[in-house]
């Protein structure tokens, strides 16, 4: 396999020098391989394509929620999963082709339903696949996290997500606006949403493939030995005990928290404007494109003062997105809202991310990670789920003042409470 060669470095800094000696090589398959697998994933995480399709097949606020919710719901236990399967591995990357291809499959899923089913087939179909695509995503994010963590310096990792992520979030903004304006809108191939999908899953599935032909992976100089699934569950405690990485974590859940309403803005556009498959594909290019060009100044700012900062400007950015939203009356009031949104979820996804690289040991990045991983998708399970029955009860616009005040109420604990770990070990 191309990845698990068979160097083993007998030291710490035998592996920093391997490592360092073959970095050009895993920063270009890293940067290939994020920047096609954004490029298939944005267009299905995005907060457009996937809640207006539920919408279109069922006309329900509360199960746009639900659908939302088990895609979150799947990554809940998953995380420790992968932490478990990798934790006492010397080498990662047979893992991580193994989850990244389960997550592609997924979205195949998707499509192939979207295509041949109807009614209430459809609905569980859809309903099944975005549970199990949540459930690969949460390992995954652990697994690939760790292996990132493993090949490339923490001085280039910033540059590293924002270079991909640039170059991906460019292709996908033009995607998604083309898939929008001619995918969905002319119903190609009779359904442009299940289109839609397959196109994602083309991509990704490149993406993988170059992965697996360029990347060289070093044998870790220490891993923990082999332990259960309820042993690793045993482990939280004492990795939740370090005071700072338990108040990012307490951040990192109010974040969370507070993107109860995201799911739900497309709705809202819909109530008030006419959002066909042009409209939509705008929103979604508008979305991702600041996604794209912010991720540039996030991971220049990361690297060069830390990450809290980028995590607090995630905040503020959703947090005036959700105060916009109730008062948007037309198409460029919500383009500008979901260009807020995705500059947020830009600066959330590379600041929390990488910040929980940074807290403790190496041999504990894959258990910290599901820790992280898993008390977020907990609060991202709640989150749609009490939207969706809150919208269906009292409307949408119920839902943007409790997303600000959780929002805000982060912004505070960030600010005063949480330290950058990369000012405490001085680096």
């Amino acid at each position: 396999m191309s990845g698990a060669g068979d160097d083993r470095p007998r030291s710490e800094a035998d592996y920093n020098r391997w490592v360092n000696d073959n970095l050009r090589r895993n920063y270009v398959a890293h940067f290939v391989h994020g920047m096609l697998g954004l490029t298939g994933f944005r267009i299905i995480f995005a907060p457009t394509f996937v809640p207006n399709y539920l919408f279109l097949i069922t006309g329900s606020p509360a199960l746009v929620g639900l659908g939302q919710a088990l895609l979150q719901a799947g990554a809940v236990a998953s995380p420790i999963v992968g932490a478990s399967r990798i934790a006492h591995r010397e080498y990662i990357l047979p893992e991580a082709l193994r989850c990244g291809g389960m997550m592609r499959v997924q979205i195949l899923g998707l499509a192939l339903v979207g295509w041949f089913l109807s009614g209430m087939p459809l609905l569980i179909g859809t309903l099944l696949f975005l549970f199990l695509l949540g459930y690969f995503t949460g390992a995954q994010r652990v697994i690939f996290q760790a292996l990132l963590a493993k090949v490339i310096p923490i001085n280039r990792r910033g540059r590293l997500q924002a270079g991909r992520n640039f170059a991906g979030g460019i292709i996908a903004a033009a995607l998604s606006w083309w898939a929008g304006t001619t995918l969905i809108a002319e119903a190609v191939f009779g359904n442009g949403y299940a289109t839609t999908f397959m196109l994602s899953f083309l991509l990704t599935s490149v993406g993988l493939s170059v992965l697996y032909f360029l990347i060289r992976e070093p044998a870790a100089p220490s891993v923990r030995p082999p332990s259960t699934f309820v042993q690793r569950l045993r482990e939280f405690p004492r990795l939740v005990s370090e005071r700072n990485y338990r108040n990012f974590l307490f951040a990192q859940l109010l974040a969370t928290g507070g993107r109860i309403a995201l799911p739900f803005c497309i709705l809202l556009a819909n109530e008030r404007i006419d959002v066909d498959g042009a409209t939509m594909g705008l929103f979604t290019l508008a979305f991702l494109a600041a996604d794209t060009v912010s991720n540039l100044v996030w991971g220049v700012l990361g690297d060069r003062f830390g990450f809290k900062c980028v995590f607090f400007f995630a905040l503020l950015l959703w947090l005036c997105a959700m105060l916009m939203a109730p008062w948007a009356q037309s198409a460029s009031h919500f383009l500008l809202v979901f260009t807020l949104l995705g500059a947020g979820l830009s600066a959330y996804l590379m600041s929390a991310s990488t910040m929980v690289l940074e807290f403790g040991d190496r041999e504990d990045v894959p258990m910290r990670l599901a820790v992280s991983t898993t008390a977020e998708t907990s609060m991202a399970v709640i989150g749609p789920l009490l939207g969706g029955l809150l919208a269906s009860q009292f409307g949408l616009i119920t839902l943007f003042p409790i997303s600000a005040a959780i929002l805000g109420l982060g912004m505070v604990i960030t600010l005063f409470v949480v330290r950058d770990p990369r000012h405490l070990k001085g680096v």
